[in-house]
């Protein structure tokens, strides 16, 4: 099992990459919205698992993400010990490096785990051109 406690870790962590495809309609800014229902990870300090539900919420520019490489990107997070903090936003991370949008939204909706619940958001938007 990856254990990711610390920056360096998130560097070093090995997952499929998420491919994209052209947005063929760029003449309108639209939303595209999915909702993962099944994530799952391990805590990295019980090595108990983890599950959530993931948002992401994003406003294409030239890319679209293709669905099966997010299925397959986000399925290698099964084995991996990391908090739901560090997960959230390298999964923002990976979305924005991958397709370049004018925004992206991403919440991460864990369920209880020793009696507390956690939701993570964490946001991206593109600096306006100077």
């Amino acid at each position: 099992m990856a254990r990711v406690t610390a920056a360096p870790d998130l560097a070093q962590l090995s997952l499929p990459a998420v491919t994209v495809v052209d947005n063929l309609v760029r003449e309108r800014l639209y939303s595209v919205s999915f909702t993962i229902p099944e994530f799952t990870c391990v805590c990295p300090m019980t090595g108990q698992p983890d599950f959530a539900t993931l948002h992401v919420t994003y406003v294409p520019d030239v890319h679209l993400i293709e669905l099966r490489s997010l299925k397959l990107y986000i399925n290698a997070y099964r084995n991996v010990g990391i908090f739901h903090e560090f997960v959230t936003n390298k999964i923002l991370s990976d979305l924005v490096a991958a397709c370049q949008p004018l925004r992206m939204e991403i919440e991460g909706d864990f369920n209880v785990r020793g009696g507390i619940k956690t939701v993570v958001k964490a946001a991206y938007e593109r600096p306006p051109v100077a």
